[in-house]
């Protein structure tokens, strides 16, 4: 006779079995994490003479970055490389040209000494000038090489004593290079000009800005953005699209990002095997003063011309950013002729366009900032177990967990059916 411990072992087997087959370990799992470049911060600190104003919390400007800077020096993660850059701490004569150079590296971007750190901030006190664009080119230069996430947060009083050189100009020429840095900004008791200065800066590399009027604000923020960049992110592949689908950059499935003046147009080509679906999507962010009413365009096509799909949104001026995107399933082959060679892709040509412009007072280059999502997934009709359950695919996970609640359900019952019959014998 079958026992009760038999019966209950059977079942959870039946039930492991079930596990097994419909939701299998992924692959990502199994092959084990993979190493990853630890990420970086450059803290760039205005020590202008404007700092030594008292007007947070009772002290000056300076001793409550201070504060915030040993704060953050004791909490940042063992996994991110900590630096310090200074502007206008050495230099405090009238000479122009010496005071725009008055930027150094106080602390050098690496594995954080935390004794070292605090004493170098220790001997900080306002001096000069507020060189904002040479000291934001110091700290992109401090962050070159490797692929890892870079972020510089810039503290700061005042806006920028060193025009022409806008600082916000040099935040849009960081971001067109591709390095995918993030610059964010905070504003000590801040005025209206060095509000819009500070979140120009921050706007053009996807950054944030921050009004601060307090220590412990300051304090808390920092140190938010410090554990930010210790998060996994995905960070876009600059690519560069072409002016026709001819000699276009080939893409595949992921994140790129690439820079398009007003009413341009450009190009990129992207396989796609019969039975797998694309989809694509595009946002563009205005950057800088734009007139109302654009739009965007993103146009799939064969290599001959001929339009496949479009996607299209229009703004009018209420949105920084303006998206828009497409789907094609690429239908599968019916020739069975040699069933072990490989499918022919089909070579999709995307063409990213808008219609954004300018006041003539509004400068053209770098171009407004794109970020294009390429995605190739199995088509509807794909017979691809695998991919059934991917993302994209929710009423096949839903139709699983019904079938699996069936299952159950009559495996209970008769298991409940057997016991019942045991027990009248009984």
């Amino acid at each position: 006779m079958i026992t009760r411990k038999r019966l209950a072992a059977r079942a959870c087997g039946l039930f492991a079995a079930l596990a097994v087959g419909l939701f299998p370990a992924s692959a990502t799992a199994a092959d084990g994490p993979t190493a990853k470049e630890p990420p970086k911060v450059d803290l760039v600190l205005d020590v202008s003479g404007s700092m030594r104003a008292n007007d947070i919390d009772g002290g000056s400007r300076m001793a409550a970055a201070k504060q915030a800077f040993n704060e953050v020096i004791d909490a940042v993660p063992a996994e991110v490389q900590l630096g310090i850059r200074t502007l206008g701490a050495d230099y405090a004569g009238d000479d122009r040209t010496l005071g725009c150079k008055d930027t150094k590296q106080l602390y050098k971007v690496g594995p954080l000494d935390r004794t070292e750190a605090k004493t170098a901030v220790a001997t900080l006190a306002p001096t000069g000038w507020t060189p904002i664009g040479p000291a934001l080119l110091g700290a992109a230069q401090d962050l070159e090489g490797g692929k890892a996430t870079k972020r510089i947060v810039l503290i700061t009083d005042g806006e920028d004593t060193c025009a022409p050189l806008d600082p916000c100009e040099v935040a849009r020429d960081i971001a067109a290079k591709g390095i995918h840095l993030v610059i964010d900004t905070l504003g000590l008791v801040p005025d209206a000009k060095t509000r819009a200065q500070l979140t120009c800066i921050a706007e053009a590399t996807g950054g944030t800005y921050t009004s601060v009027q307090h220590k412990a604000e300051l304090s808390g923020r920092v140190r938010q953005l410090v554990d930010r960049a210790a998060d996994p992110v995905v960070n876009p592949v600059a690519t560069e699209g072409a002016k026709q689908c001819e000699g276009a950059p080939q893409l595949k499935a992921g994140l790129y990002s690439d820079r398009e003046t007003f009413g341009e147009h450009r190009w990129y080509r992207v396989d796609v095997l019969p039975g797998q679906e694309l989809r694509a999507s595009v946002s563009i962010g205005a950057d800088r003063a734009v007139n109302n009413d654009y739009g965007v365009l993103l146009r799939a096509t064969t290599v001959h011309g001929r339009e496949i799909v479009r996607g299209s949104e229009a703004g009018d001026g209420r949105t920084d950013v303006l998206s828009t995107g497409l789907r094609y399933p690429k239908a599968e082959t019916d020739d069975d002729s040699d069933s072990d060679a490989k499918p022919a892709a089909e070579t999709v040509c995307l063409q990213v366009s808008n219609s954004f412009s300018a006041p003539a007072s509004v400068k053209t280059t770098p171009g407004m900032p794109v970020e294009l999502t390429i995605d190739l997934v199995d088509g509807p009709d794909s017979a691809s177990d695998a991919a059934a359950f991917g993302l994209g695919r929710g009423w096949w996970t839903l139709a699983v967990l019904v079938l699996a609640g069936l299952l159950a359900g009559l495996v209970w019952g008769w298991i409940s059916r057997w016991r019942i019959s045991v027990w009248r014998t009984n």
